[in-house]
């Protein structure tokens, strides 16, 4: 009667423990995103000349970055990993991708066109903006708080970050947090330059499409 007794718990836990991986699995997988502040409101044109705001993304999930059109140095390496979002999510008409020139005196909307057109842009909801400099400035600073600005010692005379950022459907900043020795701290912007992160982004994009 013992053995009996001892191979049914056996087989209870057994067939709860298989019940329960695929839950502790997809509680690993699909991690809660921290939430930060709110997008300001925005207001910019995009390639077509267009007026894109942030009603345009309303219910959308998407990212931002901060570039510009003749940049020599990093935004080529962030536009590589931008097109792998866009290949990831191509198709998907609840996710986009707001590419902001800081160089709004050169980079016209005929010019950002052109941009698009070299560089395999294809993604319906990726909009490149152009606007009025002091507001683009401000909308990074203080916005986001990812810096850009001109610099005459800079390569292509301006400075800007090479993060990404998350946006959900509401407008909130969202990221993952990550173990740095004994604490866990929200990361809140994605290396553009990293493909760990990308994949983390790609994934938490995958998080909010779902929310």
């Amino acid at each position: 009667m013992k053995n009996k007794s001892y191979i049914g718990i056996t087989f209870i836990l057994l067939i709860f423990g298989i019940w329960a991986i695929p839950k502790i699995v997809d509680k690993i997988s699909n991690p809660s995103l921290v939430k930060f502040e709110k997008v300001p409101d925005f207001s910019f044109m995009n390639q077509e000349g267009k007026t894109i705001t942030n009603k345009n993304y309303n219910g959308k999930v998407y990212v931002v970055e901060f570039f510009f059109a003749s940049c020599p140095t990093i935004c080529p390496k962030m536009h590589k990993s931008m097109l792998k979002i866009q290949d990831e999510f191509y198709g998907n008409p609840n996710f986009g991708i707001a590419s902001i020139t800081i160089d709004p005196k050169r980079d016209t909307s005929e010019r950002l066109k052109r941009y698009t057109q070299e560089h395999n842009v294809t993604l319906k909801n990726w909009h490149f903006l152009t606007g009025e400099i002091d507001v683009i400035y401000k909308f990074s600073n203080e916005g986001f708080r990812l810096y850009a600005g001109e610099n005459e010692k800079a390569e292509g005379g301006f400075e800007h970050s090479g993060f990404f950022a998350l946006i959900d459907k509401d407008g909130y900043i969202r990221s993952r947090t990550v173990t740095t020795g004994e604490s866990e701290n929200p990361i809140k912007f994605y290396d553009a330059l990293d493909a760990k992160q990308i994949q983390m982004l790609k994934e938490d994009i995958n998080i909010l499409l779902k929310e």
